[in-house]
């Protein structure tokens, strides 16, 4: 399901004389990266140096950081919870980053379009979308929920990574295959959670496939989720009928999306703290402080675990 894609997502200013003004400009220190500054790696590496990676998201630059441990220098484009990547305007250092990497990696969907612009400009670059590898057959391109389709991308990542340097390709090869130990384990958290048919509500669809693997039905009116994802004015038979599923507690949990807040949604999980009913909050990129994948979908497991008991 498509979010908010009708905002204007570039900046005017042109990549081009950004690159021409910015020559001896370096990646700002607003970016979240991992690893020391490395001379620019060869179209192949031999190994030794680090190879530098943009990610649109800070979520996927930490898939890219577990695959790569300390042989990748990765720049996660968007990294502030406060950040919009629906509306994100690229910069200088958005720019340089994305010429110097040999890999790249979006999430794709419509979710980060901005992306499209870095890519383009990451001519000697790998380039990787996470919607497309993931090949969910589902249009939500909220795909990091998806652990199956996380663990498909990080081996893409590992094969690419072991591409551009080929001395490390087992390396990345078994830092891939242990981060898929861990999603294992995450998977068989989530199945079952829904065994006794739990139902949820949710503000917007961000959490669309840990639901689907937990097999917990989202009873949300699905004009209620077009429209906040839209961010039109809800109907208010759909905002009445989210009402009464929490007023009735016909529902385990209402699933918050914590980085889109609007009258409407303060107003449901107002409601369901009356009601008694668990607020489960998700985000679409990783919180203040937390820098590894599987941490940060662990503690939003153990919250849907705990809500749905």
């Amino acid at each position: 399901m498509n979010s908010r894609r009708t905002k204007s997502v570039f900046a005017a200013v042109s990549a081009l004389a950004i690159l021409a003004l910015g020559a001896t400009a370096c990646a700002s220190s607003d970016k979240a990266s991992t690893g020391s500054g490395s001379p620019n790696a060869s179209a192949a590496n031999p190994g030794g140096e680090k190879i530098k990676v943009v990610a649109s998201t800070d979520v996927w630059g930490s898939v890219v950081t577990a695959v790569g441990g300390d042989k990748v220098e990765v720049t996660s484009i968007i990294h502030d919870p406060s950040a919009d990547p629906h509306s994100y305007e690229t910069t200088a250092s958005d720019a340089i980053a994305a010429k110097n990497a040999k890999l790249t990696l979006s999430n794709g969907g419509g979710y980060d379009e901005f992306f499209s612009k870095l890519a383009d400009q990451a001519t000697g670059a790998q380039k990787l979308v996470a919607v497309d590898i993931a090949a969910t057959g589902n249009e939500n391109e909220h795909v990091w929920y998806s652990l199956p389709g996380v663990e498909k991308i990080a081996d893409q990542v590992a094969a690419k990574l072991g591409e551009i340097q080929p001395a490390s390709k087992d390396a990345f090869t078994a830092n891939a295959t242990a981060f898929k130990g861990k999603t294992q384990e995450l998977l068989k958290k989530v199945s079952g959670l829904g065994a006794s048919n739990a139902k949820v509500v949710a503000t917007e669809p961000v959490a669309h496939y840990l639901l689907d693997s937990a097999k917990v039905t989202d009873a949300t009116p699905p004009a209620f989720a077009e429209a906040v994802e839209a961010e039109q004015d809800v109907p208010a038979a759909a905002l009445n009928e989210v009402k009464q599923l929490i007023s009735g507690k016909q529902v385990k949990a209402l699933i918050n999306n914590a980085q889109t807040t609007t009258p409407v949604t303060q107003q449901v999980v107002g409601d369901a703290k009356n009601a008694g009913i668990a607020v489960v909050d998700v985000t679409e990129t990783l919180p203040q402080g937390v820098t590894d994948y599987i941490a940060w979908m662990t503690k939003e497991v153990d919250a849907l675990a705990g809500a749905l008991k």
